[in-house]
């Protein structure tokens, strides 16, 4: 169970669309890993995924061009100026 559940950490943030969401899942997926690692805590890998998904997201939205990902109300994704 703790393989499967760690190889789902390792390719669910693949699927993210943009970068700040990429980052963001990457983050928050090693920072749960590294927090429950250190502290043997669940409270500790919670705050780990806490710090590492907005660290993440940060790092993400600062690699980004200037245009971003939107969704119209039909589910259908396009790309504008932010």
């Amino acid at each position: 169970m703790k393989k499967l559940l760690f190889v789902a950490c390792l390719i669910l943030p693949l699927a993210a669309c943009t970068q700040t969401e990429k980052g963001a899942a990457i983050g928050a997926a090693s920072g749960g890993i590294i927090g429950g690692a250190i502290s043997n805590d669940v409270r500790g890998a919670a705050v780990g995924a806490a710090v590492g998904g907005v660290a993440g997201a940060l790092i993400g939205r600062a690699n980004e061009p200037g245009y971003c990902v939107y969704r119209d109300r039909y589910g259908r994704q396009y790309t504008a100026r932010c």
